[in-house]
């Protein structure tokens, strides 16, 4: 019966000692003020896939080829191996939406909204290459991100429908113990969720999870649903990676000027040969 006691009193002292040992606010919640970002290939494909020529792959005669348009950027066009992380490894597409997937990734060039620097949606702004940065206080929390200066304000203590549909969602959010949950919904059906096509409709919604493991790794989650497009209700894991350093903050990368000419470019031709 001692030996009992001590054990689960141990085991109780290690539990909190563990629990302790992450940076709180003042109100005790988990401090996660700081730029972060993730170290993996989620943007590429949040499925399993192997390193491959090109990101766009069209039909062939024996299968799937690389688009020859993206082949010529040699290495940037190209995709790196990744594991995935999607949980269980495949998302539950209805044979349609799995179909549109495909068609979406034979047409990355012109139709990834990400080329057109396009808002990047909830949950790939989290897992894009670039960092972004929470700002917390104990009356408000801001997450900002350096692809195209995206911005949201989570929204504490009352859910609140969006007003309108929008690339970046509503994010209403609560605790759960020292978890963070975030509750997305309000989206247009206009953002991928990564390079591979995978997309969903108006209908989506997106629980996030964040929750601080220590000082410099904060574990993410988000449950994904959209009957309009899956079986059921998927989910994606991963670490996010504090910055250190001179680097721990957001450069701009406000990406609108850099698109213009891949965008309009043919229409500001066509008006310089009309004006002649």
């Amino acid at each position: 019966m001692a030996r009992n006691f001590f054990v689960v009193l141990m085991t109780c002292a290690f539990s909190t000692a563990v629990f302790a040992d992450i940076p709180r606010m003042a109100n005790g919640k988990p401090n996660l003020n700081g730029v972060w970002q993730v170290l993996n290939s989620a943007n590429y494909g949040l499925e399993p896939h192997s390193a491959r020529a090109s990101m766009a792959l069209v039909p062939g005669p024996l299968g799937p080829v690389p688009d020859k348009k993206v082949v010529a950027m040699g290495a940037v066009g190209a995709v790196p191996a990744g594991l995935g992380v999607v949980v269980g490894g495949k998302i539950p597409y209805m044979p349609e939406a799995r179909r549109k997937q495909r068609e979406n990734q034979q047409n990355w060039l012109t139709a990834d909204p990400e080329i057109k620097c396009y808002l990047p949606g909830i949950p790939r702004a989290t897992y894009m290459p670039f960092p972004f940065q929470i700002h917390q206080s104990l009356s408000a929390t801001v997450f900002t991100y350096e692809y195209a200066g995206a911005v949201r304000n989570l929204i504490f203590d009352r859910y609140t429908e969006a007003p309108i549909d929008s690339w970046m969602g509503q994010s209403n959010a609560s605790w759960d113990g020292d978890t963070l949950v975030v509750a997305v919904t309000g989206f247009n059906d206009r953002t991928w969720f990564d390079r591979a096509g995978n997309h969903h409709t108006d209908a989506l919604k997106v629980t996030e999870k964040y929750t601080l493991k220590n000082e410099y790794i904060l574990e993410y989650e988000a449950t994904i649903e959209d009957s309009n497009v899956f079986t059921k209700p998927w989910t994606i894991r991963m670490p996010i990676y504090k910055r250190v350093g001179a680097d721990a903050q957001l450069q701009q990368f406000k990406c609108v000027q850099f698109v213009e000419e891949m965008m309009y470019g043919d229409l500001r031709k066509d008006v310089v040969k009309q004006g002649n």
